[in-house]
């Protein structure tokens, strides 16, 4: 973690900004919990239990930074709150959701599964794809049963 941590600092010292001790510990929490999809309360709620000064404005603040960085990336399931990972596309592979209407849970599919489709836009249409987000609604295997 801390080998990551440097290379975001570099990132931001690199566009001008710092990684200060606020910053740093809302990456961790982020690191810390790159499997799961953060509200920026939820953020904000993790990263009080090990820095109590920090603020709700700056966890706020900070997202927006990481994300107009692309240390992280923000995902809206519909319940009218974003989500935050950590990570980002430049690698070009996407991942997608299904996600459960009974229990909230959000399962990642890391297959990306609309490459054939996006190419067929961009050749039928003159488009130029740039991003794209695939979410499945339905019920769990839990819930189904």
């Amino acid at each position: 973690m801390k080998k990551i941590i440097n290379q975001i600092g570099e990132k931001l010292r690199a566009k001008e900004y710092k990684l200060t001790p606020q910053r740093q510990q809302i990456l961790e929490v982020m690191l810390e919990n790159k499997e799961k999809h953060l509200s920026a309360e939820d953020v904000y709620n993790l990263v009080k239990r090990k820095a109590p000064d920090v603020g709700l404005a700056t966890v706020y603040r900070t997202l927006e930074l990481f994300l107009e960085h692309d240390i992280i990336h923000s995902v809206n399931f519909g319940d009218g709150r974003k989500r935050y990972e950590y990570g980002d596309n430049t690698d070009g592979h996407h991942h997608h959701h299904a996600i459960c209407l009974k229990c909230g849970k959000i399962l990642e599919i890391n297959e990306d599964l609309l490459e054939e489709l996006e190419e067929q836009v961009a050749k039928d249409y003159n488009f130029f794809v740039t991003d794209h987000e695939l979410k499945i609604y339905g019920h769990c295997g839990e819930c189904k049963a």
